[in-house]
This record gives C-alpha cells, structure tokens and sequence, in this order.
C-alpha cells in the first residue's frame, strides 16, 4: 500500500503562473480542449516535483527522518480550484481531512506515502456508498475507513513514539 519515491530526481524547470492569471486566461479565450488524461498528467507531474522540491528544501533543518504534510485547500472565490500547500515538520501530524502524509528518509533519501485523506464530505460519501466505490477508489476508501476507525491516528502516535491509549468507544468522524 506505501509507496516510495526517490527524492534524487532532476529538478525540473516549471514557469509559474497565479491561479488569477490562468482563470483570467481561460475566461477570455474559453476552455482549453485537453483531455482529462493529459490534465491529470500534468497535475501530477507537478504535485511530484512540489514535494521532491520541499523534501530537498527541508532535508538540511532536519536529521535523520521528517514528514512532509500536504495540504489541500478550495479557492474561496474560484470553486474550481484547489491548491496544494507543500510543508515539513519533524514529528508526524494528526491525520485530518484534505491531507495528505510522507515520510522523508534523510539516509536513504526516499520518500514514504502514509496516506491520503480526502475532504470531509468526500469521506462520506466514500463510507455511504462503500459498495459502490470504484476500484481505483479502494485505496483511499481504506485510508478514510482507518481515518474513521482511529487506525491512522494510532500509527501517527506510533511514528512520533507516543504511547497509544487506545479509546474503543470513539470514532474519529
């Protein structure tokens, strides 16, 4: 289920734009026709280089192991558009909703995903149409199921070497 990325690729050379001037763009020439496919492959491939960039960024302020946390948050004035807020701490977070969790080897210089926690209305409808979840869809329903159950909140404390006292009577939803 984690997967591991080696921080050691090539920085890219990406041309940053505001969100204002592509939406300012699209507004006067209409959308663009790309398919969801190639969009998609660009949103990834610049999500990537975002989070090799704050590993590579974040690896001198901390020895050993760290964890970079991406947040992702909705434009209030642009309902379209989320942005994704890149940063690092040395102890793993709480897990919470539009998050998404690694974990960064200073050693090995690879980074771990933990998991990925989708918006609050996004978790339930996972968890209310469960068995209609799509299969490419299975992975993050697991992550939001061990979101519900307190299971990420447990290995958060297990990364940090916090003592768990586990509470069976709470749901974490």
């Amino acid at each position: 289920m984690n997967q591991v990325y080696s921080a050691k690729a090539a920085k890219a050379k990406v041309s940053k734009r505001t969100v204002g001037q592509e939406a300012l763009e699209i507004f006067k020439t209409g959308p663009q026709e790309s398919s969801p496919v190639a969009l998609q492959q660009e949103m990834t491939r610049e999500y990537y280089q975002n989070l090799v960039d704050c590993a590579l960024n974040s690896r001198k302020s901390f020895k050993g192991k760290f964890f970079i946390i991406v947040i992702t948050k909705n434009e209030r004035l642009l309902p379209n558009v989320f942005r994704n807020y890149f940063f690092a701490r040395r102890s793993c977070p709480t897990p919470d909703y539009d998050q998404s969790v690694f974990r960064y080897n200073n050693l090995s210089e690879e980074i771990e995903y933990l998991w990925t926690i989708p918006s609050q209305d996004a978790c339930y409808h996972l968890l209310n149409n469960i068995n209609q979840v799509h299969r490419d869809e299975h992975e993050l329903l697991s992550y939001v199921v061990d979101f519900k159950k307190g299971k990420l909140f447990t290995l958060a404390k297990k990364l940090n070497g916090e003592k768990d006292t586990p509470d069976t009577t709470k749901e974490y939803m």
